[in-house]
């Protein structure tokens, strides 16, 4: 079974973050090793989350912990998500480095996790700046929103072409999710290679999470052997069915979470051109 390191938040009664990637990998067949960074009890968009962030020195420890049992070198992937501190981001670069020298095969993927579209930035400057310094360019791939994707790029994302176009901007393998196209709404894989957009209808609504959901399918599909565009379309398609079995609700329920890497009817994917 392959195995993937979470560093993120972890929120008691909300899918979102750590917490729900830890069991859409579980769900998959891919052992998940969440070390949180913060621990709450709901979203904060509900209201007071409780609980409070992780401090650094725990997640160092814990960390430290998990290479001496020898785990670094049996992973297939880290992704890195929410930080709360500056901190908490260099103890993540120095994991990423210490997983890289224990086992070069293990993919690096970063959500630069800052922001959102009418909401702006939600970290502080401080944690911004550390991931763009410290994460990204440690990062295999990096998996931002399309609002994420125009702050590291420059550049305005309006459409895939428009994402793919930013994409090579950062000169990283990237995973864009919230791109709008008309009455669609996808995600864009971009490399080297070119650029591949997968598209399904616009919902009225979408819960909490979805594209910490996203992250964790396109991962596994890589954890599992997938080639990125075949990782792209389960992924893509694992995140419609969630959120149509999510039925308007404002948090993913569990049975939402897709527990094989399937094809929805509902999502088509095309090659972006330039």
């Amino acid at each position: 079974m392959p195995a993937v390191l979470i560093l993120s938040s972890y929120v008691a009664v909300s899918r979102v973050g750590g917490g729900a990637q830890a069991l859409a990998l579980a769900r998959l067949g891919v052992e998940p090793i969440l070390i949180p960074t913060v621990l709450f009890g709901r979203h904060p968009g509900w209201g007071p989350p409780g609980g409070a962030p992780v401090e650094a020195a725990v997640m160092q420890a814990m960390l430290e912990a998990v290479e001496a049992q020898g785990r670094f070198r049996e992973l297939a992937a880290v992704i890195t998500g929410h930080f709360s501190t500056p901190e908490q981001v260099a103890v993540a670069a120095r994991a990423l480095d210490a997983v890289r020298a224990a086992n070069p095969d293990a993919g690096l993927v970063v959500d630069p996790v800052m922001g959102d579209e009418g909401k702006g930035l939600y970290v502080s400057p401080a944690v911004a700046d550390a991931l763009v310094a410290q994460l990204l360019p440690r990062a295999d791939l990096i998996a931002p929103n399309a609002w994420e994707l125009e702050r590291l790029s420059g550049c305005k994302v309006t459409d895939p072409a428009s994402a793919a176009f930013a994409a090579r901007i950062v000169r990283k393998p990237t995973l864009v999710s919230s791109v709008v196209d008309g009455g669609q709404l996808g995600v864009v894989y971009a490399d080297a290679a070119g650029a591949v957009a997968a598209l399904h209808p616009r919902s009225d609504s979408a819960p909490n999470g979805t594209g910490d959901l996203l992250t964790a399918l396109f991962t596994a599909g890589l954890a599992l052997d997938l080639e990125p565009n075949a990782a792209l379309l389960c992924a893509a398609s694992g995140v419609a069915e969630a959120v149509a079995a999510a039925g308007g609700l404002d948090e993913l329920p569990l049975q939402a979470f897709p527990s094989v890497l399937g094809v929805s009817q509902t999502v088509r994917v095309e090659l972006i051109g330039g």
